[in-house]
């Protein structure tokens, strides 16, 4: 009778040590966070459209590299979608409006970059599957060691043809007055301009400088004005007229935002800097038909993961942690 009682103790114990063990992995396990993109019957009109509280927001984590290294940053996150496209929001602290990008300063006799960068939030996902993508997130298409001296020179990309992703890259000083976040895509690298790629069509920025590089080329056209920020947009420019007198403090914009065309210029973003803090809106539609586009299938789950850059270039972000999306 003892012999069955201790049977019977360490057999409840075994299932009782197992069923522990299983909870554990599953909560260790749970490494990804999810986004619930929850679905309206209208699409968001703004920053501050009732719609957004349709939508459970997460905090997600983001960790300093290069020169953020030890720091750590968040950003509430959120997402929507309606019948024909996805919508999400983001908001973070940062005590600072970043939009220079080495603008020009006339100094009284001649031009010169103003420093600083600019602030930004980028968006990676798969369009065919990048191996370890899941469990690394940006890490794996970043072929930089952490410190290395080469940063700037480094290639971002994926390892092989069959692999496939979709970066959006909202940037306040290059494609946030143009209204839209420049999407591009990463396939294999192939050349030392690594694997990143603009989508079809045309977008980007154009350098305001002559060719000898050492003044702007252009100014705002008559009847034109400038975009948020006091941003010069390319298509509001005109080439300065010889004999144009400019006085000592005057600034234009070295990096001039394109109009966008085609597949490059899918993803609308709107913005407010205030109270110490970015919120910014990104929307495209669910499938915009295009083979450089993750097309959305509000039935699927999809893996993603998120970089930070506070007035800093590509080698100094703070990056996240590999999200899920799935539509509810």
């Amino acid at each position: 009778m003892c012999h069955q009682s201790l049977k019977r103790f360490f057999g409840i114990s075994l299932l009782v040590l197992c069923v522990v063990f299983l909870m554990s992995a599953t909560v260790f396990g749970a490494s990804k966070q999810m986004l619930n993109a929850a679905q309206a019957k209208t699409a968001p009109t703004g920053l501050d459209d009732g719609v957004w509280e349709k939508a459970k927001a997460i905090q997600v984590p983001f960790e300093g590299k290069e020169v953020f290294a030890g720091q750590k940053a968040t950003v509430t996150t959120k997402a929507v979608y309606t019948d024909e496209g996805i919508y999400f929001l983001f908001k973070w602290k940062d005590p600072t409006l970043s939009v220079v990008k080495g603008a020009w300063k006339f100094e009284g006799d001649k031009w010169s970059h103003q420093k600083g960068n600019e602030d930004r939030i980028s968006l990676l996902f798969e369009i065919n599957r990048i191996n370890n993508f899941a469990t690394k997130g940006c890490a794996i298409v970043c072929h930089v060691p952490q410190g290395a001296p080469n940063a700037k020179e480094g290639k971002f990309g994926t390892t092989t043809a069959a692999e496939k992703g979709d970066l959006w890259h909202w940037k306040a000083a290059r494609s946030d007055p143009a209204g839209v976040a420049d999407d591009t895509w990463l396939t294999q690298i192939s050349d030392k301009k690594g694997g990143r790629k603009g989508d079809a069509g045309k977008g980007g920025d154009q350098k305001n400088m002559t060719e000898d590089k050492s003044a702007p080329k252009y100014m705002l056209a008559p009847g034109k004005s400038l975009a948020k920020n006091d941003i010069l947009l390319a298509a509001h420019s005109v080439e300065i007229p010889a004999g144009t007198v400019f006085k000592a403090g005057d600034m234009l914009t070295y990096r001039m935002p394109k109009t966008p065309e085609g597949s490059r210029g899918d993803i609308k973003a709107e913005s407010r800097y205030a109270n110490g803090g970015w919120t910014v809106m990104l929307s495209r539609p669910l499938d915009t038909g295009n083979d450089d586009d993750v097309a959305f299938n509000t039935r699927r789950k999809y893996n993603f993961a998120m970089a930070l850059f506070d007035n800093s270039g590509d080698e100094n972000s703070y990056d996240s942690e590999v999200i899920t999306l799935q539509f509810k």
